[in-house]
């Protein structure tokens, strides 16, 4: 269909289908639209929210994308990337919000875990790397990111790891990263670290109960695997 949305028949405009039908009656190339406000250049809001997605490929992949990167997508500039952003970024805080990782009552096993974070590192394309902290029942006081790294690696010092264990006066400490590529195989500088976190907190008096890593729908979990 040409021309701008205003000029579309009034039941086939987002909002307008958005107030009569109600959301889920909108394709997610539609409510882009709705939150860009606008197109340009001759195009209109929902051919950028179409192009936006064939860009990125899921709206995982758009929510993890940087300001800079979205406006890589003709007719996105800072004012729209920003309006993405914001909208996206609700979404992961009412996912928090709904059910916090300090909810656990308890650390039981790894999947539980893994199951609640899975959704928000699995499409990363960089290694983020958390900690855990937890209190002497294993409870889950907080987590505290440590390090983002490259595509395939990130730098993690016990210093860093600890300092946020300490300052929540934590007993023990559960590590979890993600690998970009899918697979959640340790490498080699994985186990070194996992090694030496190990030791720092032996001698802090912290404990770490496990490594998880988050791959494409699966993790590894060094206790598990009898790796610590």
């Amino acid at each position: 269909m040409n021309g701008g949305i205003k000029n579309w028949p009034e039941l086939e405009r987002p909002r307008e289908k958005l107030l009569q039908r109600g959301v889920c009656a909108l394709s997610e190339a539609e409510l882009l639209a709705l939150i860009l406000g606008s197109g340009t250049g001759g195009r209109s809001a929902l051919d950028l929210g179409r192009e936006l997605l064939l860009e990125f490929k899921s709206l995982r992949l758009l929510a993890d994308a940087s300001c800079a990167e979205l406006q890589r997508v003709k007719g996105v500039g800072p004012a729209k990337a920003s309006c993405l952003k914001a909208a996206l970024d609700l979404v992961r805080r009412v996912r928090e919000e709904l059910r916090p990782i300090e909810s656990f009552t308890r650390f039981t096993c790894a999947s539980q875990v893994f199951e609640h974070l899975n959704y928000e590192f699995r499409d990363r394309r960089k290694e983020y790397f958390l900690a855990l902290l937890l209190d002497g029942k294993n409870r889950i006081i907080s987590r505290a990111q440590i390090s983002e790294g490259s595509l395939n690696q990130s730098i993690v010092h016990p210093r860093e790891v600890f300092n946020a264990a300490v300052r929540a006066s934590a007993a023990a400490v559960i590590l979890l990263h993600n690998h970009p590529t899918g697979d959640p195989t340790p490498s080699p500088e994985d186990l070194e670290v996992t090694r030496r976190l190990c030791e720092a907190g032996q001698l802090l008096g912290i404990k770490v109960l496990d490594h998880i890593i988050i791959g494409e729908g699966a993790f590894y979990s060094f206790v598990e695997k009898g790796q610590l």
